[in-house]
């Protein structure tokens, strides 16, 4: 495999960055950064790309209510006021105490975020596409499994509300370009992946702007983008 290859190079970083990339592949992928200074570059690239993206998004504080119910459920609730004098010997075991007491909210709080972001279980990945517009801002970012097809929409696609997005395959033996289905305008969606799809050699995907609901004729109406599959 060319690890070379621009393509090939800009998908697995993409990925490496995104957190898709997993198991052995993301091992290999790890091996290859510090053997290529072109891989390590690449990535680092895709870093600064999505970063920037990531800190657009405004952050959400959790709403006060969340941190009541933990200290109720810690006993962590306002306490009778005590006289000032306290023996020295029973004061250092109240300071232990409270910071088990705040270590156990901690350790909650922790808890609820790891549940949070856990990685959901993905079906191993075999190829990615990546669909950029003339500019080479990613639009869209395709998983290309056993049984489906994961497709995530990126913040820079810029989605007409009155139309949608049409993927197909372009195949090499020039046949009539095959639908693979309509495109997420945000977020993911799966995608059934055709028993055909491995049983064909592919020249690229294209994508395709319809109307709503997708092409009226069984044919791409106007193709927007195309993309190379990458094998990984």
């Amino acid at each position: 495999m060319n690890y070379q290859s621009e393509d090939l190079k800009n998908a697995l970083a993409a990925e490496y960055v995104l957190g898709t990339l997993r198991g052995p592949a993301r091992q290999r992928f790890q091996k290859l950064m510090m053997q290529h200074s072109s891989i390590s570059e690449a990535t680092q690239m895709w870093e600064q790309h999505l970063n920037g993206l990531g800190q657009k998004i405004a952050p959400v504080m959790p709403d006060a209510i969340v941190w009541q119910r933990i200290e109720q459920q810690l006993g962590l609730g306002a306490q009778p006021e005590k006289t000032n004098v306290v023996p020295i010997g029973k004061a250092k075991p109240k300071i232990w105490q409270s910071i088990a007491a705040f270590a156990s909210a901690a350790a909650v709080v922790l808890a609820v975020l790891l549940v949070n972001v856990q990685p959901t279980s993905s079906p191993e990945i075999q190829q990615l596409a990546l669909i950029n517009n003339e500019a080479t801002e990613l639009l869209w970012a395709l998983e290309i499994g056993k049984d489906s097809i994961g497709v995530q929409a990126t913040k820079q696609l810029q989605a007409k509300a009155n139309a949608d997005y049409e993927l197909w395959i372009v195949a090499e033996d020039g046949r009539a370009p095959i639908s693979l289905g309509i495109l997420p305008k945000s977020g993911k969606l799966q995608l059934t992946k055709p028993d055909l799809f491995d049983q064909i050699d592919i020249a690229a995907l294209a994508v395709s702007l319809e109307p709503l609901g997708g092409s009226p004729n069984g044919s791409p109406t106007t193709v927007l983008y195309t993309a190379k599959l990458v094998i990984i």
